[in-house]
């Protein structure tokens, strides 16, 4: 405390005493504070303890696509998605004098993509062997099982290209097709309750041995479509039918499946979510991974000591810095521009995104202007945050996690430094305005 107190009193010495060190944008002062004499100081000497947690499961049937594939990463371990899906076909009326011909899936992609796309990947299209229905009656999760055949409808082994428009075209089973066409030109099937019953969906699962990247498929254009065809007087016309994935029923009967085998030796430990594990028991890093469900929690422990400085306070800025461990990085493995800041309370639980004084949501953002330094790192603007934390009780608990945007729909990771070490890797900077009343 001796050491925090005599920092503050070397830094007002530093600074001007005068109004122009005050700008008007920053705060409105009252007249109590206008006849005062004024000291701001810039603080960066608060502790900051950052920890990694990891949450027992996500909602991904509420994703924003699909996502399959399998890497193996370096920090984390070997890293796996798969989509399961039901589907509902356009039409359940087929001409009696048709003749079936293919059955084939279109996967679209999305522009979305982890890790390397100059490997080849293969997806396995498997039929389920159950009615999709999430056993909370709700959501399925990133977690969740769902048994299906370990037989192949059809597979592909490609080379991504996640940013043309072209789809990727799988083969399935005419075995498969066949069934259904017969199914409803007999009507035999005439409504969804009858087609789930006879067809309820497939899972896509990445190969065993895959070792490219996890791609993005866009769900609502990507279909199965069944080809058949009619005899005309002169010539055969060609018709088609599409599946489509199922995405407006309640609950939503589809979801990603993603999980992590091999992780390292620190991740493993995080059991459930109230598991938290320090930085400085990590090799000074913390850990976020969007899909899997670990996040880095960050605490403020000692803001309270502000009120020992002497006169009255008004907090005019607060910015928290926090670096990625370099190396930990590169062109495959990529940092995203922003992350997604979320308030938890004392079990661990989101409570709401952080919001700042517009109402928006609050993002740290990656800055990259002294990147010929290494000197890369989050800027998260917490003024408000802190504020609240200053003017509500001393002994309330408070937390701050960092997720990628779209937590539930990709497998973003990020790999961050700690406190600890000459390159302090997370600091929290105040600029901290003091003033004593006349007497």
């Amino acid at each position: 405390m001796k050491k925090f107190l005599g920092l503050i009193a070397v830094l007002t010495l530093m600074v001007s005493c005068s109004d122009d060190t005050i700008n008007d944008s920053d705060f409105v002062a009252g007249g109590t504070f206008t006849n005062s004499n004024i000291r701001v100081v810039q603080i960066d000497t608060m502790n900051v303890e950052t920890y990694t947690m990891k949450f027992d499961s996500l909602v991904t049937s509420q994703a924003t696509r699909m996502l399959i594939g399998r890497y193996v990463d370096p920090v984390f371990g070997t890293v796996k998605s798969s989509s399961y899906a039901e589907l509902l076909p356009y039409s359940y009326t087929i001409d009696s004098e048709a003749e079936y011909d293919s059955i084939a899936f279109f996967l679209k992609y999305d522009d979305y993509y982890y890790n390397d796309t100059l490997k080849s990947n293969t997806i396995h299209i498997k039929e389920l062997s159950e009615i999709l229905y999430p056993e909370d009656g709700s959501n399925f999760y990133n977690t969740s099982e769902v048994a299906y055949s370990e037989d192949d409808l059809g597979s592909i082994t490609y080379t991504p290209r996640p940013l043309e428009t072209d789809s990727l075209y799988i083969k399935l089973s005419d075995d498969l097709g066949q069934g259904i066409f017969e199914q409803l030109q007999q009507k035999d099937i005439t409504n969804t309750e009858e087609f789930k019953n006879y067809f309820p969906g497939i899972t896509f699962q990445p190969g065993e041995d895959d070792d490219g990247s996890i791609v993005g498929f866009d769900y609502s254009t990507s279909v199965m479509r069944m080809y058949y065809s009619i005899s005309e007087e002169n010539s055969r016309v060609q018709y088609a039918i599409d599946f489509a994935i199922n995405t407006s029923s309640s609950p939503i009967p589809f979801f990603n499946k993603m999980s992590v085998v091999e992780t390292n030796e620190y991740l493993t430990t995080l059991t459930d979510k109230e598991v938290v594990i320090n930085s400085s028991d990590s090799d000074n890093q913390s850990f976020v991974q969007s899909g899997i469900g670990y996040t880095t929690k960050i605490e403020f422990s000692n803001l309270k000591t502000l009120f020992d400085i002497e006169g009255q306070g008004t907090l005019l800025n607060a910015v928290l810095k926090i670096k990625p461990v370099l190396g930990s990085y590169s062109d495959e493995l990529a940092l995203r521009d922003n992350l997604s800041v979320y308030i938890v309370d004392t079990n661990n639980n989101i409570t709401n995104q952080l919001l700042g004084t517009d109402g928006a949501a609050v993002q740290a953002t990656l800055n990259l202007d002294n990147q010929e330094f290494n000197d890369i790192y989050y800027e998260i603007p917490l003024t408000t945050y802190i504020e609240g934390i200053l003017t509500t009780d001393r002994d309330a608990e408070y937390a701050i996690i960092l997720l990628p945007e779209n937590y539930n729909s990709t497998v973003d990771r990020f790999v961050l430094m700690g406190k600890e070490g000459a390159d302090e890797g997370v600091k929290l900077e105040l600029t901290y305005a003091i003033y004593d009343e006349d007497e």
